[in-house]
């Protein structure tokens, strides 16, 4: 089930990236670093282009205060306790946004992440933003402090349940990566119908697994019977 709903939730990640980077605007000089997977941030720091926005040393110096402050999960609790700065230092070059558009010319770069909310609460944008921006948060701090001269901002894009989108924000953040006004309407079309997509596959997967556990365990009934 869980392979099902990450190679669902990727294709959907990945089609609506392509769908950004092909109607950037002209003059626009943002481009998706990562348009096709996931890739942690100590491997994009062994990348020129990023060693150029600033060192992995200077990062790495930035990083232990800020990471210090977010909350250690009960199973990590051990590896902290052994080596807190080690386990930091790891667990922020490990963070794998879902996206990050770069424009070198202007000194701007995007960290991009998906959200998705089961919740009926119709607040639920405020909710998954926040969430959002906490889990990368020690990665646009760090940036910040090292360097100060570029513009780091995360974008986060957030369905509601059964795919709700709120349409104002979808098309400022659209707005901000630089997307042709023409072209708006057709990516949000084109992302809820992606969307309701993946929801009609994960949702056809579980009711498989669910009746082949069924007819598992009619079998294993039978053949127990058939023992006694």
């Amino acid at each position: 089930m869980a392979t099902t709903i990450t190679a669902a939730y990727h294709f959907m990640l990945t089609q609506m990236y392509a769908s950004i980077q092909a109607a950037q605007t002209p003059t626009s000089k943002l481009r998706f670093v990562t348009p096709d997977k996931e890739i942690s941030m100590s491997t994009l720091w062994q990348e020129e282009e990023f060693k150029q926005i600033c060192s992995r040393e200077s990062l790495t110096e930035k990083v232990a205060d800020i990471e210090n402050t977010i909350a250690v999960k009960e199973h990590e609790r051990a590896r902290y306790d052994f080596d807190p700065t080690m386990f930091c230092e790891n667990r922020f070059w490990n963070w794998r946004p879902d996206g990050i558009m770069i424009n070198k010319n202007h000194r701007t770069l995007y960290i991009l992440e998906f959200k998705g909310s089961s919740d009926r609460n119709k607040d639920f944008l405020r909710v998954k933003e926040d969430e959002a921006n906490e889990q990368y948060r020690s990665i646009i701090q760090a940036l910040r402090a090292a360097a100060p001269e570029w513009m780091f901002e995360q974008i986060n894009f957030v369905v509601g349940r059964r795919g709700a989108v709120v349409e104002d924000d979808f098309y400022n953040k659209l707005e901000k990566l630089n997307v042709q006004a023409g072209e708006r309407d057709k990516i949000l079309l084109a992302h809820v119908q992606r969307i309701c997509k993946v929801h009609d596959t994960v949702i056809r997967s579980y009711y498989q697994q669910i009746q082949k556990r069924k007819d598992n365990y009619t079998k294993e009934k039978v053949i127990v019977e058939l023992l006694w």
